[in-house]
């Protein structure tokens, strides 16, 4: 989408870039910040290939980021957008309360996350911490993370991988065990295509490009069956 044309005249007003497929959403949004309240926007995306490219040309100070693009994860693109500009604040605004996905956000470099839902008054006071260097997260999300880091020592592997969601590390150690996609559908009584997106999902918050790393790091942190030869590259 193209940038927005408000001139920068006020240096003390933040400029935002707003990042989120569902169109009625992100003009809710995008009047939420208004340059009394400090707050400029100066572009809107649609699409992970739209934010990084805006990212660079319309120089946001923060980024306000939906994790469920339609080409790309919100986590791949906070990667992403930090390595090219790493002086940008990124804030989540997401439907998923997931504790996966929040820690995936937080390694990932955000400085916030907030559930979608929250107030004005909310997602205000949280670009302004995050705008100046803080880092924010809703009650709901805030509650579940102790509650998360509380139960950390109660199930093997957590430690080791805490992003992961208790299905996507099961899918894990089933996959550092030997079995291939096929075989961990049939064990699981889901589908081939469950399969393969939680594997897309692990890949995406280990930040490993293929199988075999996957199986490399799980085995490292002691799932799986070590003593199992390498599994081949079928699934």
């Amino acid at each position: 989408m193209t940038e927005e044309t408000f001139p920068r005249t006020d240096a003390d007003t933040v400029h935002v870039l707003l990042v989120d497929d569902h169109p009625m959403f992100l003009e809710g949004l995008r009047g939420v910040f208004l340059p009394q309240d400090g707050f400029r926007v100066v572009a809107v995306a649609a699409s992970a290939d739209e934010a990084i490219a805006l990212s660079l040309s319309a120089s946001p100070q923060v980024v306000v980021l939906d994790l469920g693009l339609p080409d790309a994860s919100g986590i791949e693109v906070t990667r992403r957008l930090l390595a090219d500009r790493p002086e940008v604040k990124v804030l989540v605004l997401s439907m998923s309360d997931d504790d996966g996905n929040v820690l995936a956000a937080m390694r990932a470099g955000a400085h916030g996350y907030l559930v979608k839902g929250a107030d004005r008054e909310e997602i205000l006071t949280a670009m302004r911490t995050v705008a100046r260097g803080g880092a924010v997260f809703s009650p709901l999300v805030a509650g579940r993370l102790r509650t998360f880091f509380d139960s950390l020592a109660a199930a093997p592997g957590r430690s080791a991988f805490p992003e992961l969601t208790p299905r996507e590390l099961e899918i894990l150690d089933l996959l550092a065990s030997g079995l291939n996609y096929r075989q961990i559908a049939r064990h699981l009584t889901i589908s081939d295509k469950t399969v393969r997106n939680h594997i897309t999902n692990i890949f995406t918050k280990l930040q490993v490009n293929d199988r075999a790393q996957a199986i490399v790091r799980a085995r490292n942190a002691g799932l799986g069956a070590a003593a199992l030869p390498p599994p081949g590259v079928h699934g």
